[in-house]
Protein backbone atom coordinates (compact mmCIF):
# COMPACT_ATOMS: atom_id res chain seq x y z
CA UNK A 1 0.00 0.00 0.00
CA UNK A 2 1.02 3.72 -0.53
CA UNK A 3 0.25 6.24 2.24
CA UNK A 4 0.77 10.16 0.86
CA UNK A 5 0.92 11.80 4.48
CA UNK A 6 -0.89 15.20 5.26
CA UNK A 7 1.34 17.87 6.60
CA UNK A 8 -0.31 17.47 10.29
CA UNK A 9 0.39 13.86 9.74
CA UNK A 10 3.80 14.07 8.51
CA UNK A 11 4.41 16.49 11.63
CA UNK A 12 2.81 14.45 14.09
CA UNK A 13 4.84 10.70 12.84
CA UNK A 14 8.30 12.82 13.25
CA UNK A 15 8.35 14.87 15.89
CA UNK A 16 4.70 13.46 18.17
CA UNK A 17 4.15 10.52 17.55
CA UNK A 18 1.91 10.15 20.10
CA UNK A 19 -0.72 12.07 18.59
CA UNK A 20 -1.09 9.03 16.17
CA UNK A 21 -3.33 5.89 16.96
CA UNK A 22 -1.87 2.81 17.13
CA UNK A 23 -2.93 1.54 13.90
CA UNK A 24 -1.57 4.25 12.05
CA UNK A 25 1.94 3.94 13.72
CA UNK A 26 1.93 0.65 12.82
CA UNK A 27 0.65 1.37 9.40
CA UNK A 28 3.23 3.81 9.04
CA UNK A 29 5.86 1.25 10.32
CA UNK A 30 4.92 -1.76 7.92
CA UNK A 31 7.92 -2.39 5.72
CA UNK A 32 5.45 -3.82 3.19
CA UNK A 33 3.96 0.42 3.06
CA UNK A 34 5.37 3.52 0.83
CA UNK A 35 5.16 5.93 3.11
CA UNK A 36 5.15 9.45 1.16
CA UNK A 37 5.51 13.09 1.95
CA UNK A 38 4.97 15.74 -0.57
CA UNK A 39 6.95 18.64 -1.16
CA UNK A 40 3.89 20.46 -1.02
CA UNK A 41 3.78 20.23 2.42
CA UNK A 42 7.70 20.82 2.74
CA UNK A 43 6.45 24.52 1.48
CA UNK A 44 3.50 24.23 4.09
CA UNK A 45 5.84 23.94 6.38
CA UNK A 46 8.04 26.60 5.27
CA UNK A 47 5.62 29.05 4.67
CA UNK A 48 4.29 28.69 8.50
CA UNK A 49 8.52 28.32 9.23
CA UNK A 50 9.00 31.63 7.77
CA UNK A 51 6.54 33.76 9.47
CA UNK A 52 8.40 32.82 12.97
CA UNK A 53 5.43 32.13 14.91
CA UNK A 54 6.38 31.18 18.85
CA UNK A 55 3.85 27.81 18.42
CA UNK A 56 5.16 26.94 15.04
CA UNK A 57 8.86 26.25 15.67
CA UNK A 58 10.00 23.55 13.14
CA UNK A 59 12.78 23.43 10.50
CA UNK A 60 11.62 22.69 7.39
CA UNK A 61 15.39 20.92 6.27
CA UNK A 62 15.18 19.37 9.82
CA UNK A 63 11.26 18.07 8.78
CA UNK A 64 12.72 16.52 5.37
CA UNK A 65 16.03 14.78 6.79
CA UNK A 66 13.78 12.78 9.53
CA UNK A 67 11.18 11.98 6.90
CA UNK A 68 13.73 10.45 4.92
CA UNK A 69 15.72 8.95 7.67
CA UNK A 70 12.92 7.54 8.74
CA UNK A 71 12.04 5.59 5.00
CA UNK A 72 9.80 8.04 4.13
CA UNK A 73 10.09 9.07 -0.04
CA UNK A 74 9.58 12.31 -1.04
CA UNK A 75 6.38 13.00 -3.85
CA UNK A 76 7.24 15.34 -5.85
CA UNK A 77 4.43 18.06 -7.33
CA UNK A 78 3.33 16.58 -10.77
CA UNK A 79 1.25 18.55 -13.17
CA UNK A 80 -1.30 15.87 -13.29
CA UNK A 81 -2.39 16.72 -9.30
CA UNK A 82 -2.02 19.76 -10.07
CA UNK A 83 -4.21 19.75 -13.19
CA UNK A 84 -6.94 17.73 -11.08
CA UNK A 85 -7.23 20.58 -8.23
CA UNK A 86 -9.09 22.71 -11.08
CA UNK A 87 -11.79 19.82 -11.08
CA UNK A 88 -12.47 19.28 -7.16
CA UNK A 89 -15.19 20.58 -5.82
CA UNK A 90 -14.76 22.80 -3.38
CA UNK A 91 -15.15 21.24 -0.07
CA UNK A 92 -12.20 22.68 1.26
CA UNK A 93 -10.37 25.90 0.46
CA UNK A 94 -7.12 25.40 1.89
CA UNK A 95 -4.77 25.23 -1.04
CA UNK A 96 -2.27 22.88 0.50
CA UNK A 97 -4.44 20.10 1.52
CA UNK A 98 -6.83 20.64 -1.78
CA UNK A 99 -3.33 20.11 -3.70
CA UNK A 100 -2.61 16.94 -1.38
CA UNK A 101 -5.70 15.66 -1.63
CA UNK A 102 -5.34 15.64 -5.80
CA UNK A 103 -1.44 13.97 -5.63
CA UNK A 104 -3.64 11.04 -3.37
CA UNK A 105 -5.76 10.97 -6.33
CA UNK A 106 -3.35 10.63 -9.21
CA UNK A 107 -0.82 8.94 -7.41
CA UNK A 108 -2.51 6.76 -6.62
CA UNK A 109 -2.05 6.62 -2.90
CA UNK A 110 -4.29 6.42 0.69
CA UNK A 111 -4.10 10.13 1.96
CA UNK A 112 -3.72 10.26 6.24
CA UNK A 113 -4.98 13.06 7.39
CA UNK A 114 -6.68 15.20 10.84
CA UNK A 115 -9.02 16.40 8.66
CA UNK A 116 -12.07 15.27 8.44
CA UNK A 117 -13.61 17.43 6.03
CA UNK A 118 -11.50 15.57 3.61
CA UNK A 119 -12.98 12.61 3.50
CA UNK A 120 -15.90 14.28 1.28
CA UNK A 121 -12.81 14.03 -2.14
CA UNK A 122 -12.15 10.11 -1.90
CA UNK A 123 -12.39 7.04 -0.59
CA UNK A 124 -8.69 7.01 -0.49
CA UNK A 125 -9.28 9.82 2.46
CA UNK A 126 -8.22 8.31 5.90
CA UNK A 127 -9.05 10.37 8.86
CA UNK A 128 -7.22 9.45 11.34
Amino acid sequence: MRILLDTHILLWALIEPGKLSDDARAALEDPDHDVLFSAASVWEISIKAALDRPDFQVSPATIVAAALGSGFAELPVRSAAALKVATLPHYHRDPFDRLLVAQAMTEPAVFYTADARLAAYSELVVCL
